[in-house]
């Protein structure tokens, strides 16, 4: 009998100290850093709690990087980081969450739209047990485009997903560092947190809570970004377009066989075919578009295998401020 050599046990994940890193992407909102911060710390200093406020700036034109490093200098638990460019919400949302030195991360925006005063509610949810918490709005602030385009998108995530919950899906959400380890060597440019989020928990749940309008400057997501966003994350992180384009196919091969069965039947009883050229152009423009459809999605899922073989960086840091101590 051979000996085989005792299997390694499974690597650990590491302990991380009781405390909650606040990841903030800021995109062109000088204006609401500083109160977003200082509302943050009294929070958190009023509850005792050990925290960290990480700023991500990602690509703005304005001067929020100039206010975030004046925030890092001034505060010890202020933590920035400058993007070399603009890589998109959820890139710089992953960067911040790689950096996060406590338990439980909360990430929010950076228009003040997410009080910090609901923050507490959501860690009370995650003591429950669940390991990601949303802060789903209690109603949609902005207009029937907006909110229509957002809904498309929490429909998308949830095919993407998996989960009930993304219907309830919030861009303010406390969960436990350590699920990033699920998506630890992640490095495609086509990033949605919430999926990745799936990779490493099942356990989600969400809690309703207010959502301010914004106040200051206008909102960067636009319904197109929106409608974009969602369709991103079907193809990127699903499979369900190719398996429609499966179905369509198939339905429209029945269809086509019936027809040939319909033209067959007529021919034999009456000696005659259905007439018309309109006839025969309908069909052959709907196999034709079906076909192209087919083809357009699988050039979709060819593109993405590209750009994942081009090995196009998630994001780059340009600088950090703070958390030298």
């Amino acid at each position: 009998m051979t000996d085989h050599p005792a299997a390694s046990p499974t690597p650990q994940v590491p302990d991380l100290p009781q405390g909650v890193s606040v990841v903030v992407p800021v995109y062109n909102s000088e204006e609401s850093l500083t109160p977003l911060v200082e509302q943050l710390a009294e929070l958190f200093r009023g509850r005792g709690q050990a925290f960290e406020i990480l700023l991500v700036n990602d690509g703005s034109r304005d001067r929020s990087w100039a206010v975030v490093s004046d925030l890092a200098s001034k505060h010890p638990f202020v933590r920035g980081f400058d993007l070399m460019r603009n890589f998109g919400q959820h890139n710089a949302l992953l960067c911040g969450v790689r950096a996060a030195r406590y338990a439980v991360v909360v990430t929010m925006d950076d228009d003040l739209q997410h009080p910090p005063v609901e923050v507490p509610r959501l860690l009370a949810k995650l003591d429950e047990g669940h390991d990601v918490v949303y802060g789903a709005p209690q109603e949609l602030p902005h207009g029937f485009l907006r909110n229509l385009a957002s809904k498309i998108t929490k429909i998308a995530l949830q095919t993407a997903m998996g989960a009930e919950t993304a219907r309830r899906v919030s861009a303010f959400r406390a969960f436990r560092t350590h699920t990033r380890e699920a998506f630890a060597h992640f490095s495609g440019s086509l990033v949605s947190l919430d999926v990745l989020l799936t990779w490493g928990t099942v356990r989600f749940t969400h809690e309703f809570v207010r959502h301010e309008p914004r106040r200051i400057g206008q909102s960067n997501y636009t319904t197109r970004k929106l409608v974009t966003h969602a369709f991103n994350m079907i193809t990127g992180f699903s499979t369900l377009p190719l398996q429609a384009a499966s179905v369509l196919g198939f339905a429209l091969t029945v269809f086509g066989f019936a027809l040939l069965a319909f033209v067959v039947v007529m021919f034999l009883v009456d000696h005659t075919a259905p007439p018309g050229f309109t006839f025969l152009a309908s069909v052959i423009s709907i196999f034709s578009g079906a076909q192209l459809f087919s083809l357009g999605m699988i050039g979709e899922y060819l593109g993405r295998v590209h750009f994942r073989l081009l090995d196009k960086p998630t994001y780059v840091v340009r600088h950090t401020e703070g958390g030298k101590g």
